[in-house]
């Protein structure tokens, strides 16, 4: 049955499909269902959005472009997944579970960061364009909150930002953990989420 509106519920505490991929002898990125290892949970995490989905809407297709509410909720407000990753896990499961054509159609995108310790989920609203439009509004609060307050990581805790640049580029101590080169700030490049420090000339050479 073709509709405009659906909502999903599905419980447990989303993850991110960046953090659970491994890659095959030619390079490329897979995702596996059965290797007994972790990287298993995302694949396993989709099935469940999938089947959650239809099981909450049957016989339900929209085929129109959609507006999309997304309130996602953590056990904790800062030990979570990056909320803009998380999406490409929801409408991965939402377009297997054939509720959706292809997770094109969402042209519209509202996301919401909530917290509840007892119970993380996240709900998902998708709304046809043809039936609704999307308004929202920011304004000042007349009660102010106490701030969410965040850090660097510990194992980037003791790097400075760098000041303005200068003609001369001298050595930071900071070494690239390719070729071993120590190399300045400027030229420094932070990957695998800060752990990993690579020199812009190894970058190139990677791709």
């Amino acid at each position: 049955m073709n509709a405009s509106y659906a909502k999903v519920i599905v419980n447990g505490s989303p993850i991110s499909k960046s953090n659970f991929k491994l890659f095959n002898l030619n390079g490329r990125a897979i995702l596996p269902y059965n290797s007994g290892h972790y990287h298993d949970r995302y694949a396993l995490y989709e099935e469940e959005i999938a089947y959650q989905t239809r099981l909450q809407n049957p016989n339900i297709t929209i085929t129109e472009a959609v507006i999309a509410v997304l309130k996602v909720f953590y056990k904790s407000e800062k030990r979570h997944p990056d909320t803009n990753n998380i999406t490409k896990s929801i409408f991965d499961g939402i377009e297997k579970s054939g509720l959706i054509i292809n997770d094109a159609q969402i042209r519209r995108l509202i996301i919401e960061e909530f917290y509840d310790k007892d119970n993380a989920r996240f709900e998902l609203e998708l709304f046809g364009e043809s039936l609704y439009q999307m308004e929202y509004t920011i304004k000042a609060k007349e009660v102010i909150d106490t701030p969410i307050e965040y850090s660097l990581p510990p194992n980037r805790k003791n790097i400075k930002i760098p000041k303005a640049a200068t003609k001369e580029k001298k050595s930071d101590g900071i070494s690239c953990e390719i070729c071993g080169k120590t190399i300045c700030k400027e030229d420094a490049i932070w990957a695998n989420k800060g752990k990993t420090i690579i020199c812009r000339t190894c970058l190139k050479k990677l791709f």
